[in-house]
Order: structure tokens, then C-alpha cells, then sequence
């Protein structure tokens, strides 16, 4: 027993006698001697037989204490043990009966029919010889009185308990014949409820005489099953695995037999083994109690021992019916076993636990009625939630439109979205064509086939409330459902079970699931074991009881003749669209598209049962922004765009070719650019310095709600910030995948859309799923983001271009070297503190200073900004504004990278590229 031990009261103690209070009873004393001698009267001497007094009242009132705290001891002893008793006889009450219940005698086993498993008996099998007194496992702690002793012992004896014995090779019984025939038949009796018959066999000459011929398990012999023989001493030993003998008081017992049962009475015998002797209280039976139990057992019996041990559906013929979906799915006791689904239906339950060929009837029943109707009488939807591969060879059958293997959240979702279109499909075209049922239209049914329905209810529970739908309104539509599922009980609703008169069972593991899917115990009886696979029990609405089939199995060449009989015929209409592809090449798209038109690519609406292409209309759609995290497939889109446009505009990743191509979109309103596209926008411009980043951020604004006649498709990590505000400009919006939820919930999407493994390519955009085109990289060499940054390239370098140019830089000496040796045709001069005259020099000159010496050289100064090209180093912004007085913000140009503002008379700073400047820097 695995309950903690029980608690033995302790014995009442009795209270300790409390000391007499001399002290206190001698201060009365000397208080009376004291006023005596004060007073000098005789009355002060009464005031000290107080003293005495109070020891003696002391004395009286503790003994009562004593007696009363003992009586109160007393009284929670008995309390106690009351309560230990009581515990005692429920522990032992569970344990009977656990006992009891892991092994059952005859009658245990006929008032609740024990559940048998799949492997047969064998010589450790245990087997009830009586009831007796037992080695209980309930213990108790505490205590040591002979109480105590007594109580340890009964806890550790649990009477009336089964006595069981290993059956190795037998048992040998001894006693008077009538007694000993009645033990044997109760334990026939016991082994036959125990075990089925395809588990174990029961021979020997005496049965008829026992009354135990006529069980199943008397009457045929399996292949591999346990033989329990029933043999008198005199007869030759038996060719069984264990013998029952029946022998007369005091004979020898046979050799091989250590378990012998010498019955003294009805009712009481000694069981003697290796391990000992105990006296047990033995079961018996009457011939007549043994009849009645073999002939209730043999009514299913007989019936299931009859069946063949194999069948294969070739060997049955199919019925050639133009009414309803017949199929012969196995062979039954006289005929062939015959299920219409629309007849008998209009919707089937099958169950049955794993290994007892579900599977196998589900693949048998398709392929049956497959065989004799086109795909223009049926199609099929086939959905295995087991995680196996049972309907992968029905693929190739023409009548199957889809095979369904475990889904995700999303397939979840789209399943619900096909079925209830489909159903919205076929209400529709029934009330075109102003019909009441699919017969009068000749529409082709349609038959859902769920292996493991317990399990899609698990995991999608959205889906249970379609199947109730179809179920309910399936008939008249051609909608059929046959569900399989390992048990019924607590599974299928009753809303759903109603609809499903068609009940088929192979053996389930719990009497009530038998009884909830066919009305009786039978499928929970069924024997289990290898052949037994395939053992079921039918039962239609116009059965007044189970009939039992061997389920037929499919073999590949039925697969084949199948597929060529209706090779020629049109594929069916498949009410479940395959998910959308993970890659969409752009190459294999054969779609006519009008001018201007590109494919961005294809979308699913299981809603309305379709994948239409999506395209973007060039110079007509106002754009699209593409939101998702490294390696989401946006770049990818935006070549196929590409691909598909004669001249995109594609906004360079290099920072100053971006910022050329911004500003030229921002002061031609973008005229002349059909397709602008922009990779990683947001990246584009937190790469910039801070005011160049809000100018862009400005000027993208201004393009994308002033920009006319031009699409643009943007893409980003993130969408928060002012990037949002930028972004919500465009009015679609395409979710690939997020880097993490926040920033899933961030850029728009909805909380259960978060998918980590969405695949590259694959967006939300609205309430549709969109899988991208997709182009090789290769092939966009010439057409990708290197075209569009080429209208945008700069020069090889910078060159004079007048007589006289000024420097703005730090490091004079240094830059004046570099500039040198890069321009030798050139007076390269360091401005000094003192004023220069230039006027003599007859070559083209370069002049380099400092801020602080072009302030001391202000005249110099003018005459360049009048007549030659003013050159200010990018890492010297704040002379631009200073000595040029530019206000505006100039080109970005990339510091300690040779890049320099160029102004010439009243122009505006240009940004050119000194490679001088470089290598001094």
C-alpha cells in the first residue's frame, strides 16, 4: 500500500499527583502566631488553622483534578482508536478490493467483465484458487502495550482476498468428485472470462461432462493460444501448455504439477506449494451456472471464430450502383459485410484502439468505394492527425482531392475557412438550380475521411464546430464525414454523434466507449492479439444488433486498377486548396497581364476556395510597404518587381546615392519614375547624421503624397516611430516575418498571427495570406539596385576646373603634399598667416588653409568665391555655413572618405569626390 501508516493512540497517562503547598499553607500560621503575641487574644490563634486547613483543601481538590483529566484521557483514547479502527477497515476495504479487481474469480469476473490486453496468457499468468487471508500492506506506527501488538497484526492480515497461484504447467485438484468437478469448472470458468478465445484454448475429454464445452475457447483452437487441458488421473497426459487434473482423494499427482488443491469440503480447501501451505475459501460452480455461461458467451463467440483469418478486398465484388456510395469493406459469418455511407449514413463513427486496424478499414473503405465511382460520383478529402502516412498510397486515386496530414495553427484556420466555403458552395449551386439534395443536380459527393478525430479536436477546436455544421446539414448538400477515432466516449459530442448512424467499432479498450458507438459490450470483448487485427463490429440504423466482418485489406494493385480505370477523368474540385507554395519562381507563372501590370504573387482565400494571382499596377497603385526582419524574403520582392518593370527607379543602399536620389524624386514630384522601390527604408535613413535623416525622412513624406502617376514599394524592419508616420502614407501593407512578437504587435499584426517559421516570402496583408514572386539574384545583375544607383554614380575624381581654388582643410601640410603629387600640373600652395599674391602665377592654382588663416586672408577669400571654385572639406561642415554662408543643408557626403563641397559663383554646394584627400587624411 503506497498510504502512510496509520497512527496508533497513545495510552492515557495518568496526572501527576501536584505538590502540597506546605510554604504557603505556614504563612496563615505565622500571621496568627504574630497577632497573638500582639493582640494578646485567643481568637488571633484561630487565624492560624488556616494553614492546615488549606493543605487538606489543597489534597481534596488535586486528587479530583487527577481523576477528572484521567476520564478525559480515557475518553480521547477511545476517540482515537475508534478512528484508527475505521481507518484500518477502509484501508483494507480498498485493498480487497483492488485485490479483487487486478485479479477476479468467476463471479468477479462475470459481475464486471475484466479488461483483457493484447497478450496472451503464459505460465506466469495468475490464477485465482480461492479467497483467504492475505499479507496486507497496511502498517502502523506507535505504541507498545499488547493493545498495540495486536493491532500491528490484524493491519498487516487483510481477509477475504483472492489466494492466486503462477498456472505454470497445472494444477492438480483432490477430493471427492463432485466437489472437485466444481472447483474445475469454476476455474474453466474464470480463464474463459479472463481471456479470449483467440488468447487461449481450453481442451481434454471431459468438458461436455464439466458443462463447459460450448465456450468459445472450447470449440476452436487458435494458432498461438495458451491450451489448458482438463484431464482425470488414468488419462494420458495432454498436449497443452497447463492440465487441470481432477483426481480422487489421496491419489500421487502427476509429474510437472506443483501447485496442488486438496478440497476437504465445498467451500474450504488447503492450497499446497513450493512456498508453503494456507487454507483458502475455494469457488464452485454447477454444471448448469457453466452452461449459461458458455451459451451467453458463445453468441459472439461462434460469430467471430467463423470469420476468416484474412481478406483481401480483390476478392470481393464490388456492387455497380448509381444510387448512394455501396461498398463491400469485408466479409462477415455468411456474407459479404456492405456499407453505404449515403444510405446508411449520412455520416460513420469508427473506433478502435492502435493495433486493431482502423487504419486499415478507413483505406479499405475509400479504395471500395473508389473502385466502383468516378470522380464525377465522389471526391475525397483524407486527414490523418496521427502523425502517420496510412492514406499517402491513396494519393494517386483520382477521386482524392486532398490528403491531410497534421496541421499548424494556419492550416487550422484554412480548414475551417474551406469547409464552411464549400458549404457555402454547394448551398449556393443547389439553389441555382432550385434543388432540394445533390441527386437531382448529380453534383459529386463529397466524403471527409479524419483518422484520429480525438486529435484535431486537441489541438483545433475551432474545427469541431464545422464538422457539427456538415454533420447537421451534410445530407441534402452531399457532404459525408466519417470519423475515426480511438474512443467515442467524451470525444464526439452528442450534437455530432446523432447525425452519424453508421457506427462501425474494431476493439476499444473500455466497455462504455463499445456501448456509447454500437449499444452493446461487444467491441470492448473482442479479443486482441496480431490476428485479431481487423476484427470489427457493424452496426447500421436498420441493425437490431452488431454484426461482426473481417475487415478486407488493400493492396497496391488495387491502388493501380483504380487510378487506370479513371485515368481519363477530370480532376475533382478540391474543397481543400493546398497551402501555398514556399517558393514562388517567377518563371513558372504563365499569366497574362495587361501594360503596366506586375505580379506580386499569390494569395489564398480559402473563403472562396481560390489562390488568384495579386499584381500591382504600375503607375496606378499608389505603392505597398513590405515590413518584416532579416531574411523575410523582402529584398526578394522587390528584384522580382524589378524584373517585371522596363526602367524601376531603386533607390541605392550607398548613403549619398540615396540622399542624390531622394532629393531628385523630391524636386521633380517623382515624374518620370513609374516603379520607385526603396530597400530598408528605415535603415536608409538612421544610417544618416540626424539632420540629414529628418530631411530625408521629410522629403520621402513629400514624395509619397505629392508623387503622381508613380508606385512606390518600400521595405522595413520596423514600423515605429516617425518611420510609421512615414510608411502609413501608402495605403497597403504586406507582414512578412517579424524578428520577435513585440515587433510582430508593433508593425500592425495580430497577436495569434505571429509565426517564427513563417517561410521567406509568405506575408499577411488585410485578412489574405501572400506568397511573393520570387526571381534568381542572378539574373537581376543588370536590372537591380546597381541599375537604379547608376543614374546617381560620381566621377572617377575631382580635377581644377578654374585658374584659382581654395581648401578648406585641417592638416595643411599633409593635404598639400597629397595634392602635389595627384595634380602635377598644378601651383599647390600653403596660405601662410601673411596675405598672398596670387596674380603672377600662370598655372592653375590650389590654395590650402585652415579656417582661422582664411579668416586672416579675407580679401584672398572674396576673390575665389568671385572668380575660381571653393573647396570645404566634408569633415568641416561648420565652415561651409561660416565663411561661405550656406544655410542650407548641403549633399551628405561621407566624412574621411575624400568627399568635399564644391562651390563656383552663386550655385549651391555640390558634393565632389578628391582622392587626394583620402590618402592624406
Amino acid at each position: 500500500m503506497d498510504s502512510l501508516p496509520i497512527a496508533i493512540p497513545a495510552a492515557p497517562v495518568p496526572a501527576r499527583r501536584p505538590p502540597t503547598p506546605f510554604i504557603a499553607a505556614l504563612v496563615p500560621v505565622a500571621a496568627g502566631v504574630v497577632l497573638w503575641l500582639v493582640t494578646g487574644s485567643l481568637f488571633s490563634l484561630c487565624f492560624a488553622a488556616l494553614g492546615p486547613l488549606m493543605i487538606l483543601a489543597s489534597l481534596i481538590d488535586g486528587s479530583r483534578s487527577r481523576r477528572k483529566a484521567f476520564r478525559v484521557a480515557e475518553a480521547e483514547s477511545a476517540a482515537a482508536w475508534s478512528l484508527a479502527e475505521a481507518q484500518l477497515s477502509r484501508l483494507h476495504d480498498d485493498e480487497r478490493q483492488m485485490r479483487w479487481h487486478r485479479h477476479p474469480d468467476a463471479a468477479a469476473g462475470l459481475a464486471q467483465p475484466p479488461l483483457r490486453g493484447l497478450e496472451p496468457p503464459d505460465a506466469d499468468t495468475e490464477i485465482v484458487v480461492g479467497s483467504g487471508v492475505g499479507t496486507s500492506g497496511v502498517r502502523a506506527s506507535g505504541g507498545d502495550g499488547e493493545r498495540e501488538r495486536d493491532f500491528r497484526t490484524r493491519c498487516a492480515r487483510v481477509e477475504n482476498v483472492p489466494m492466486t497461484v503462477p498456472l505454470s504447467s497445472g494444477l492438480g485438484l483432490r477430493g471427492a468428485h463432485p466437489v472437485v468437478a466444481s472447483v474445475a469448472r469454476a476455474l474453466v470458468v474464470q480463464l474463459c472470462v479472463r481471456f479470449g478465445a483467440a488468447q487461449m484454448s481450453i481442451v481434454g475429454p471431459h468438458l461436455e461432462e464439466l458443462g463447459v464445452a460450448r465456450f468459445p475457447q472450447a470449440r476452436f483452437t487458435r494458432r498461438g493460444s495458451l491450451r489448458v487441458a482438463v484431464a482425470r488421473s488414468g488419462d494420458p497426459r495432454p498436449a497443452a501448455d497447463a492440465v487441470i487434473w481432477l483426481l480422487g482423494r489421496g491419489e500421487d499427482v502427476p509429474e510437472g504439477i506443483t501447485t496442488v488443491i486438496d478440497i476437504v469440503e465445498p467451500h474450504r480447501a488447503s492450497v499446497r506449494t513450493p512456498q508453503g501451505i494456507v487454507e483458502v475459501f475455494t469457488e464452485c460452480v454447477s454444471r448448469d451456472q457453466a452452461i449459461a455461461t458458455a451459451e451467453e458467451s458463445s453468441v459472439e463467440g461462434d460469430e467471430l471464430d467463423s470469420l476468416p483469418s484474412r481478406v483481401a478486398l480483390s476478392d470481393l465484388r464490388q456492387p455497380e450502383s448509381q444510387v448512394g456510395l455501396a461498398a463491400v469493406v469485408g466479409r462477415g459469418e455468411h456474407a459479404d459485410v456492405l456499407l453505404d455511407i449515403v444510405d446508411d449514413g449520412p455520416h460513420a463513427i469508427v473506433t478502435g484502439t492502435t493495433g486493431s486496424g482502423k487504419s486499415e478499414l478507413l483505406v479499405s473503405w475509400v479504395t471500395a468505394m473508389a473502385s466502383s465511382h468516378g470522380p464525377d460520383r465522389v471526391t475525397f478529402v483524407l486527414a490523418d492527425f496521427k502523425g502517420g502516412t496510412a492514406f499517402e498510397p491513396l494519393r494517386t486515386l483520382p477521386q482524392v482531392a486532398a490528403v491531410i496530414t497534421d496541421l499548424d495553427e494556419e492550416g487550422a484556420r484554412r480548414g475551417v475557412s474551406s469547409l464552411t466555403a464549400e458549404l457555402r458552395r454547394r448551398e449556393s449551386v443547389l439553389a441555382e438550380a432550385g434543388a432540394r439534395d445533390v441527386r437531382e443536380i448529380g453534383m459529386a459527393r463529397l466524403v471527409i475521411v479524419v483518422d484520429e478525430f480525438a486529435a484535431l479536436l486537441q489541438d483545433h477546436a475551432d474545427l469541431g464546430a464545422v464538422f457539427t455544421d456538415i454533420a447537421a446539414r451534410g445530407r441534402a448538400l452531399g457532404m459525408h464525414l466519417i470519423l475515426g477515432t480511438q474512443r467515442a466516449s467524451g470525444v464526439i459530442r452528442d450534437a455530432l454523434a446523432a447525425n452519424c448512424p453508421l457506427r462501425v467499432s474494431l476493439r476499444v479498450a473500455d466497455a462504455a466507449d463499445s456501448r456509447a458507438v454500437i449499444g452493446t459490450d461487444g467491441a470492448a470483448e473482442l479479443p486482441g492479439g496480431v490476428e485479431s487485427r481487423g476484427l470489427a463490429l457493424v452496426r447500421r440504423p436498420q441493425d437490431a444488433e452488431p454484426t461482426a466482418m473481417r475487415v478486407a485489406l488493400t493492396g497496391a494493385a488495387d491502388l493501380r486498377a483504380i487510378a487506370m480505370r479513371w485515368a481519363d477523368a477530370e480532376s475533382p474540385h478540391s474543397p481543400w486548396l493546398p497551402v501555398l507554395p514556399r517558393m514562388l519562381p517567377l518563371a513558372t507563372l504563365q499569366v497574362e497581364t495587361r501594360k503596366g501590370d506586375a505580379v506580386l504573387g499569390r494569395a489564398d482565400e480559402p473563403e472562396r476556395q481560390r489562390q488568384p494571382l495579386v499584381f500591382l499596377s504600375i503607375g496606378s497603385d499608389r505603392g505597398i510597404v513590405l515590413l518584416g526582419g532579416p531574411g523575410s524574403g523582402r529584398t526578394s520582392a522587390l528584384r522580382a518587381l524589378a524584373r517585371q518593370h522596363a526602367d524601376p527607379l531603386w533607390i541605392p543602399s550607398d548613403p549619398e546615392h540615396a540622399w542624390d536620389a531622394v532629393v531628385a524624386l523630391a524636386a521633380d514630384g517623382s515624374r518620370g519614375a513609374g516603379l520607385v522601390l526603396c530597400d530598408d527604408i528605415d535603415v536608409r535613413i538612421s544610417e544618416l547624421p540626424v539632420e540629414y535623416g529628418q530631411h530625408v525622412a521629410r522629403l520621402w513624406d513629400q514624395i509619397l503624397r505629392h508623387g503622381s502617376r508613380t508606385t512606390f514599394v518600400l521595405t522595413a524592419t520596423r514600423a515605429a516611430g516617425p518611420i510609421g508616420r512615414l510608411l502609413d502614407a501608402l495605403p497597403r501593407r504586406g507582414l512578412l516575418r517579424m524578428p520577435s512578437r513585440v515587433d510582430h504587435l508593433a508593425a500592425g499584426g495580430e497577436s495569434d498571427g505571429f509565426d517564427r517559421d513563417r517561410p521567406p516570402g509568405r506575408m499577411r496583408m488585410g485578412d489574405r495570406e501572400i506568397q511573393l514572386v520570387w526571381v534568381p539574384e542572378e539574373r537581376l545583375r543588370s536590372s537591380g539596385p546597381a541599375h537604379g544607383a547608376s543614374r546617381y554614380r560620381q566621377d572617377s575624381g575631382w580635377s581644377p576646373r578654374c585658374a584659382l581654388t581654395a581648401l578648406v582643410t585641417a592638416g595643411v601640410p599633409t593635404v598639400a603634399e597629397s595634392l602635389a603629387a595627384a595634380h602635377p600640373g598644378c601651383d599647390v600652395e600653403a596660405l601662410s598667416g601673411e596675405p598672398r599674391d596670387l596674380t603672377t602665377s600662370t598655372r592653375p592654382t590650389i590654395v590650402i588653409g585652415d579656417a582661422d588663416a582664411w579668416q586672416r586672408n579675407w580679401p584672398l577669400w572674396q576673390r575665389v568665391r568671385r572668380e575660381g571654385e571653393t573647396l570645404i572639406r566634408a569633415e568641416n561642415a561648420a565652415e561651409l555655413r561660416q565663411l561661405a554662408g550656406v544655410r542650407e543643408l548641403p549633399p551628405y557626403a561621407r566624412p574621411h572618405a575624400g568627399r568635399a563641397w564644391s562651390l563656383i559663383g552663386d550655385a549651391g554646394p555640390r558634393r565632389v569626390v578628391v582622392p587626394a584627400l583620402a590618402s592624406g587624411r
